[in-house]
């Protein structure tokens, strides 16, 4: 089997996606899979026409041209579309199911300014596989398409955390509004009066300006000896930022995942996250739970959902509550921040809370799948399956056509 992977060239920072794809490769290839790595060229999904041309000429949506390179309609060759490329060209992906070229899209997270061309696109495809249970849900949801398949992420083993005196507080995900690292410096700016370091791990240029922000926060706190901003980190720099981490938070606006969320119990360290998004469901892969401290849940306004916080082993509190929940003379962002310091206060302060988050984040550490598991997954719902295609004694690829 050959799986031609067609991954949008734009992202080039440390993303949840770009990690998906790169360890799915990985792992596809250890198990003795060609995969033919594509970076497709283009501001997806709101790439040109021109650039969207291109993307159908690699489908086989129509005849080769000069600037257009054809499909390759090899037997046994599988394309894969990363959701990001996807949900920018539908036209492109009706054109190629048309032609009959079967396209196999892989999805994420929901892409909310692309719905139509999203839910077009997922509808063209041979088959749609999600990456978590919560991208499923919306694909069902939002596009009537309950057939979709899931290939949850995997998880590298890694080394437990020593920790440190004070405890320290990491944040790993780039420097983006989504990722609410705002949120996460007002609460720190709450709890001054006690111990702690902290670092935000991330790229801190795929948005200058909310970085610019992130900075001016700190500063303006007066935190600029206890909060740094580390830039995106790898290999000895971020293992040692690992190793000296005793609490992770991670509360995106929305995510369809957070491998950061296992990654972090991986090493031992218990996580924050915020509820209703897919993040909870990375908890629950590797068999945290939860149970609410305080707070409610509906914010006032009859059984929706606010957005409050989960941790391992557990803490739900209300974050998006309504403006009658929050201190007098404060908006709801300062409502929210004030929920998350409470959190983390009880955990700085609680030395037996502590150590219960620890030993929860240990023992979930022990049941996180590895991404042998998700390359399998991924390739049974190709069509294929490791035994087969090791018996067949094929190769496994090198080289990669537009780099990864």
């Amino acid at each position: 089997m050959l799986v031609r992977f067609l991954v949008p060239a734009n992202i080039r920072h440390n993303s949840g996606g770009n990690v998906y794809n790169a360890l799915l490769t990985q792992g596809l290839r250890s198990l003795g899979v060609t995969v033919e790595i594509l970076a497709v060229e283009g501001s997806w999904p709101d790439a040109s026409a021109g650039e969207r041309r291109r993307l159908g000429g690699l489908l086989g949506a129509w005849d080769a041209r000069a600037d257009s390179p054809q499909a390759d309609t090899t037997p046994g060759t599988v394309t894969l579309v990363d959701g990001l490329i996807a949900c920018g060209a539908p036209d492109e992906l009706e054109y190629a199911a048309a032609a009959g070229q079967d396209t196999w899209v892989l999805q994420h997270m929901p892409s909310p300014n692309h719905a139509d061309g999203e839910g077009r696109a997922l509808r063209a495809a041979a088959g749609v596989i999600c990456t978590s249970l919560s991208a499923a849900a919306s694909a069902e949801e939002k596009h009537g398409l309950p057939a979709t398949r899931i290939a949850l992420p995997g998880t590298d083993p890694a080394p437990v955390a020593s920790g440190s005196s004070p405890p320290h507080i990491i944040a790993v995900a780039a420097l983006l509004p989504n990722k609410d690292q705002l949120l996460i410096v007002a609460a720190l700016a709450r709890l001054q009066d006690l111990a702690w370091t902290a670092s935000l791990v991330g790229t801190d240029d795929a948005d200058p300006a909310y970085a610019a922000q992130v900075r001016a926060a700190i500063a303006s706190s007066g935190m600029e000896g206890r909060v740094r901003v580390t830039g995106q980190l790898a290999g000895t720099a971020l293992a040692d930022e690992w190793n000296r981490t005793d609490l992770s938070i991670l509360v995106s606006r929305a995510e369809a995942f957070g491998l950061v969320v296992t990654e972090s119990l991986a090493h031992g360290i218990p996580v924050i996250v915020r509820e209703g998004t897919g993040a909870v469901d990375a908890l629950g892969l590797a068999g945290g739970f939860t149970r609410r401290l305080a707070g409610r849940t509906d914010g006032g306004r009859g059984g929706e959902r606010d957005g409050g916080i989960y941790a391992v082993p557990g803490a739900a509190v209300g974050l998006a509550g309504s403006e009658g929940d929050a201190p007098r003379g404060n908006g709801p962002e300062d409502h929210h921040a004030d929920v998350l310091a409470a959190v983390i206060r009880r955990w700085l302060v609680d030395e037996s809370l502590r150590a219960g988050w620890r030993a929860a984040a240990l023992a979930a550490r022990e049941r996180l799948p590895g991404w042998d598991s998700t390359a399998r997954t991924v390739l049974e719902i190709l069509g294929g399956s490791a035994e087969a295609v090791t018996a067949e004694g094929k190769p496994i690829a090198t080289g990669t056509a537009g780099g990864q």
